[in-house]
């Protein structure tokens, strides 16, 4: 995997240090999680600070893990439906989408009887964290920012708990961690 640096700019072209293996271009991403659930720190307890990320039951969300995530891009971790709503660390991508075993299992909160391990459904990535933010960028400092004006997150009624972020929305995002908000 390849080496990042601590700001984790995206490159503005790509070049050959900001491949991955397999000659694919990092993608950027982002991936909400309810601390109450699932928080950075139970991700930072984890072995090797790495684990799967499952339970996602909405078509489109499981299209990108399925089918575009990679090992290697990188997401934002976010933390949803809290008293305070916000971008809290940086996760890589560590393994690409496989099928999520939690939707086979009935004792499972995540059990669906139409997937099975021969047609599976929904799928799953493994993430490890990069790092925690030194600050929690809050959905309400996002939305003040015109250069995110057209991010996804930002969008009236958008419900999605992993969706893209562009490169540009990347960059200026990792700026704000040090702007007094």
């Amino acid at each position: 995997m390849r080496s990042l640096h601590a700001a984790y700019p995206a490159p503005e072209h790509p070049v050959s240090s900001h491949l991955v293996p397999n000659s694919h271009t990092v993608k950027y991403w982002l991936m909400k999680s309810e601390p109450g659930v699932y928080g950075i720190d139970d991700l930072a307890r984890q072995n090797k600070q790495t684990d799967h990320w499952d339970g996602i039951r909405n078509y489109q969300a499981r299209n990108f893990m399925r089918d575009e995530m990679q090992a290697g891009d990188l997401a934002f971790f976010y933390h949803s439906s809290c008293e305070q709503p916000g971008i809290v660390g940086i996760i890589t991508i560590a393994r690409p989408g496989y099928p999520d075993h939690t939707a086979f299992d009935p004792d499972e909160k995540y059990y669906d009887p139409k997937s099975s391990p021969d047609a599976p459904r929904w799928y799953m990535v493994d993430v490890t964290l990069e790092r925690k933010l030194d600050r929690v960028i809050t959905l309400q400092e996002l939305k003040q920012q015109s250069t995110l004006r057209d991010m996804q997150l930002l969008q009236r009624g958008n419900r999605l708990s992993i969706m893209p972020v562009t490169r540009r929305e990347w960059n200026h995002i990792l700026k704000l961690e040090h702007r007094q908000e």
